[in-house]
């Protein structure tokens, strides 16, 4: 599973555009793949990885993935959003070495600074199957950190199996939206399926800029 890991860093750096492409992919690998492995295994998050009664390894390639693909385009991400990549933090080695904090985060928010008064969340997602959905709840929380902390919360997901990437405000999302459709693959979860008019970046093209994303 490891080897798939590295083959889909493979198949992404061949296609994506020259100013996002990563130059040590040997690096990348051994720090996000070897490393994180290692540390998962010595504290025994790998064994407690059962969700909805699946083997251990399936979980951990499942949640891998996106691990992987979130470190990935952070050199994108601070192109889209104008802002060094060292400032933006997803997950640090403390999280992986206890099993505690590990549940907490299995991906931390991301918050990025974009001037002294203002402040976004973004929640990284990716999809390797061209299905693309958003769960509830995290539409929820989205709307209730806006209520809380005025803050909004953008959804960026990379549709990897068409090569696109979508920009969603989750807290503005409408509770009566026809985008609102049960999974029943996913055990009857309620969730947002992301329309193609919100993909307006494809991976082989450099990143567009934040400021010049039209949301409505």
């Amino acid at each position: 599973m490891n080897k798939r890991l590295c083959d889909i860093v493979d198949k992404i750096n061949k296609v994506v555009a020259d100013k996002i492409k990563n130059n040590d992919l040997g690096a990348f690998k051994k720090e996000h793949i070897n490393k994180t492995f290692k540390i998962m295994r010595k504290s025994g998050i790998l064994q407690m990885l059962n969700n909805q009664g699946r083997r251990p390894e399936q979980v951990y390639f499942s949640w891998m993935r996106g691990f992987i693909i979130s470190n990935y385009f952070l050199k994108a991400l601070g192109l889209i959003f104008n802002v060094d990549t060292s400032k933006i933090d997803l997950i640090g080695d403390d999280d992986l070495k206890s099993v505690e904090t590990f549940k907490r985060t299995p991906k931390a928010d991301i918050e990025i600074r974009l001037n002294k008064k203002e402040k976004i969340r973004i929640e990284m997602q990716s999809g390797f199957t061209g299905t693309n959905d958003i769960k509830q709840h995290k539409v929820l929380e989205a709307k209730k950190i806006f209520r809380e902390e005025k803050i909004h919360t953008i959804a960026i997901h990379f549709d990897l199996y068409n090569g696109q990437v979508a920009f969603i405000k989750l807290d503005e999302i409408e509770d009566d939206s026809v985008n609102w459709i049960t999974r029943q693959q996913m055990e009857g979860q309620t969730v947002f399926n992301i329309d193609q008019n919100y993909f307006i970046w494809k991976i082989t093209e450099n990143p567009m800029e934040y400021k010049k994303i039209n949301f409505d």
